[in-house]
This record gives structure tokens, C-alpha cells and sequence, in this order.
């Protein structure tokens, strides 16, 4: 199997009703909205999807759905975030026998593993699958850095793993990672705030977030940039910056899915321990947001530029 990794994916949420099981209505309606902004895939089951709090069998439920629903016009990725390696090699079979076209991969979870236990963890699951896989490298939040040294003996090994989700924070990082592995590792932008700034600097894609929201706005961005209409771009994303921000928050999937509520492609709802946000927290993210829709920018036409 292979995977395009470029262009905009979006980290779906997960979609909720009220007694807390899978919206599937909602879910459809959000992904034919990224189908139709033209997105290159849809990823399942990642923090923002609020994958912790999900079974197996909901995760199941959500890859089946979502293969119906693309009808092979994109891949649908599944996130592997797992404590064991038998864990993770159980996620990427189902995930093949679901339909699904690529694995994204972290680091074990839980355990703080060292360079080598995370290096094996990888192999392991690699080997036991031919999806494509994009490492999910985010030391910020998930404690464990995938380094080069790591990523060359995997490329090595595991033909498979293709891309990574860049999110260090580190803009250089992106040309280190050129500089070493040509086109041989896929890069995609997995910060909303650097995506622009990571896409001129040479990355295929972006995992994005606030695209859940706002999916036009998010490929037009890529599109445009991609196209070397930089100014175009700017302008979009500096209008799109105070919700990108949303993103890179504690509590981006209450946000996210506020903005979700308010563009007409989503509900309010998260599972517990996760609860809506109130008061002034609240007030604050639905100023930012109502902001963001009174001032919406008019786009051009960004689709001429996807291929």
C-alpha cells in the first residue's frame, strides 16, 4: 500500500451525542465538509479525537465509517497510542482488516521508554503490518523525542515508515531532516501555529486541528502556499491565527469543538473526565471565535492550485 503524504489531513474529533456514544450523523456530516474543502486524508483516533477515552470497538466503529463515507477519494489514517508493543500490533491489524490505508504511530505510552525501546517499539509494529506509517514525533506533550539517529536506523529497516508528524516545535528541524533524509521521510506540519512557517520551509503537509472548524481556510492555506503565493497565504493565516491558537491549548478539543458548533459541522459534546468549558474560560474562546467568523476572509480560488 502507499500513501501521498502531503497536503492538509485533519486530526478529526470524535463526535459525541448527548448520552455519550458515537455521533456517526455528525461525524459524516464533518468529513464530507473536508472532502468537499479538499483535504488529502482524514486521521482518526489522535489527541484530538479524544483517543484515550475511546474503546476499541468505537475506534473500529470510527475507521469503518470513516472508509465508507471517502469512498476511497482519500486514505483514512488511524492513530496507534498504545502502553504495549502487543497492543499497537493488535491496533494495526485491525486497522488493515477496518480498511483503513496508514497508520500515525507514537511512542509507547504510559512508560517513558528510552531511545532504543522506542526504536524496537516501532520495528516491531512496522514489521507486523504493510501500512504506511507516519511516526507521530512530539516531545512536548508525549515526553519522547524521535531523533534522527532513531529515525535513520528505521528508515533502514522498515520501508513502511514514510512520513513524520513534525512537532517539536523546532522550525529548523524541518531542514535538518531534508538535509539527512532527502525525500525519503515525508514531513507534515503537526502544529497549527507553524504550519505556514513549516510549509515554506520544505514540509509536505500539515496535520491540522482548527481545520475541524474551518477545513477551506486550512487547504487554502496549504494550497496557496504550495503555489508560492506566499502574501496570499499570509493574509489568510494571520486572520486565522487567533483560532489556530486554540489548538495548542490544554483544552483544544473543547475548543475546537466550540468552533466546530459555531461553522455548523460539529457538537459541544466531550467525554469525561473532559467537560465543557464555562465561565470566563468559555467567554474567552467564543469572543476569539465569533471574532474569527465576523471577520472570515473571502477566499480565491484555492482549488485550481490541488493536484
Amino acid at each position: 500500500m502507499t500513501i501521498n503524504w502531503k497536503g492538509v489531513m485533519p486530526a478529526v474529533t470524535t463526535k459525541f451525542t448527548e448520552n455519550d456514544n458515537l455521533d456517526l450523523n455528525m461525524f459524516a456530516v464533518n468529513i464530507h465538509a473536508q472532502l468537499e474543502a479538499g483535504v488529502d486524508g482524514i486521521i482518526l483516533g489522535g489527541t484530538l479525537g479524544e483517543a484515550s477515552t475511546l474503546s476499541h470497538k468505537e475506534k473500529r466503529t470510527l475507521v469503518r465509517e470513516a472508509v465508507k463515507i471517502v469512498k476511497g477519494k482519500v486514505p483514512v489514517i488511524i492513530n496507534i497510542a498504545e502502553p504495549s508493543t502487543q497492543a499497537a500490533i493488535h491496533v494495526a491489524l485491525h486497522a488493515k482488516e477496518d480498511g483503513a490505508s496508514g497508520l500515525m504511530m507514537l511512542p509507547p505510552m504510559r512508560y517513558k521508554a528510552d531511545d532504543r525501546e522506542t526504536v524496537q517499539f516501532f520495528k516491531s509494529v512496522a514489521n507486523s503490518t504493510d501500512l504506511p506509517i507516519m511516526i507521530y514525533n512530539n516531545p512536548v506533550d508525549y515526553g519522547i523525542e524521535v531523533t534522527l539517529d532513531m529515525f535513520d536506523e528505521l528508515l533502514k529497516e522498515c520501508p513502511n515508515i514514510q512520513a513524520v508528524k513534525e512537532s517539536t516545535r523546532d522550525i529548523s528541524n524541518i531542514t535538518r531532516i531534508k538535509n539527512r533524509f532527502g525525500d525519503r521521510l515525508a514531513i507534515l506540519s503537526g502544529v497549527d501555529t507553524l504550519a505556514l512557517e513549516s510549509l515554506v520551509m520544505g514540509a509536505e503537509g500539515w496535520v491540522a486541528g482548527l481545520v475541524c472548524a474551518f477545513p477551506a481556510e486550512t487547504v487554502a492555506i496549504y494550497a496557496l502556499v504550495k503555489a508560492g503565493k506566499i502574501n496570499e497565504a499570509l493574509e489568510i493565516y494571520r486572520w486565522f491565527l487567533p483560532l489556530l491558537e486554540l489548538d495548542i491549548n490544554t483544552k483544544l478539543v473543547q475548543n475546537i469543538k466550540l468552533a466546530e458548533v459555531a461553522t455548523g459541522i460539529g457538537t459541544e459534546n466531550v467525554r469525561e473526565p473532559r467537560l465543557p468549558l464555562i465561565g470566563k474560560e468559555r467567554e474567552n474562546v467564543l469572543r476569539i471565535i465569533k471574532n474569527g467568523i465576523k471577520t472570515r476572509p473571502t477566499l480565491p480560488d484555492y482549488k485550481q492550485y490541488l493536484g
